[in-house]
């Protein structure tokens, strides 16, 4: 097939990109930039000038394609997000039908399911609804964009979309920055961590795509987890320790406090134009303060998916990539 990758220099982009080349698809992927050409030529894919954000988008003849880029941040404007990740999936599809694509794969994710509540969420299943209009501005676009993929379904275009949680694997946000975050002293759990946290390794996600790309029913979404099932105290007990770091002395806070402080510290950061996210911030602290479990059992009835990648292999790929460095 000849298949178009958006957010293709990502950290999931590039798996998506070497996965498919490595299977004999012809590859492109949208670039925003020269030197975002120049990274793509050099992994085996078809540069196509583009932007998400621009008024008109053209793309070569194409079979499929794979949605994985977004603006991610857990605070800032929302207005970004919305032109991103709504706005720039508009005119993807767009740009898609008329390129001649039969199938669109949107990287969604599963947290468009959590309330502004901060309910826990036990084994939800695709039945739980989405919240287009929640306070965290990512998630909010990324169930409006969800929607346009899903209602954009018609004969001859299927689209669906692939809902992983948190994703992990060599180059993640989590190997990046929770080093120095619990070095600093600003990184504390919530509740102790102790409660279920779903994830799903890179490769998994990636598999789960592969998988719709071939099979799997027009207009649904699919939530995809790894196998083993942990709390995410745990999870982050197994990322810290490929650090050499114990999380046994960490402090904990309530999550309504957490909340609260996330929010105060939103506000100091936009009074005083931060580029950067905040160490804390409500999105943060809804997105990994409470439990949050999903049922795959969907997309390993539709799809084929296994999540083949397990805990112990996606762990020894940190050590294959030299992620124990740092």
């Amino acid at each position: 097939m000849r298949i178009l990758v958006t957010g293709g220099t990502g950290f999931l982009g590039t798996r998506i990109i070497a996965r498919m080349a490595a299977s004999g698809h012809e590859v492109y992927a949208l670039a925003r930039s020269p030197s975002s050409q120049g990274i793509l030529a050099a992994m085996g894919a078809k540069p196509v000038e583009g932007d998400l954000e621009s008024q008109s988008l053209a793309l070569p003849p194409i079979d499929a394609v794979v949605h994985a880029a977004a603006h991610f941040r857990f605070a800032g404007p929302r207005k970004p997000y919305f032109r991103t990740n709504v706005d720039g999936t508009a005119a993807l599809i767009g740009a898609a039908r008329t390129a001649g694509a039969k199938k669109l794969i949107y990287v969604s994710a599963a947290g468009i399911i959590m309330d502004d509540r901060g309910s826990p969420v036990r084994g939800a299943d695709e039945s739980a609804p989405a919240h287009p209009d929640s306070f965290s501005a990512y998630l909010a676009s990324k169930a409006q964009a969800e929607e346009l993929v899903l209602g954009a379904g018609q004969p001859g275009f299927r689209t669906i979309a692939i809902r992983p949680p948190g994703i992990w694997g060599p180059g993640d946000m989590w190997t990046r920055e929770l080093p120095a975050a619990i070095a600093s002293g600003q990184f504390a759990f919530i509740n102790r961590g102790d409660y279920a946290y779903a994830t799903c390794h890179v490769d998994n996600v990636v598999e789960a795509i592969e998988c719709a790309l071939d099979r799997g029913i027009g207009g649904r979404a699919y939530f995809v987890n790894d196998q083993e099932k942990l709390t995410f105290r745990e999870f982050i007990a197994m990322i810290a320790g490929l650090q050499g770091l114990s999380v046994e002395t960490l402090r904990s806070m309530p999550y309504g406090l957490a909340f609260i402080v996330g929010k105060m510290m939103e506000m100091v950061w936009a009074m005083r134009c931060r580029a950067e996210d905040p160490p804390l911030s409500r999105s943060m602290v809804r997105m990994i303060g409470r439990e949050f479990s999903t049922s795959d059992a969907a997309a390993r009835q539709d799809l084929g998916y296994v999540g083949k990648t397990s805990i112990a292999q996606g762990l020894r790929q940190y050590q294959t990539a030299g992620a124990t460095s740092g």
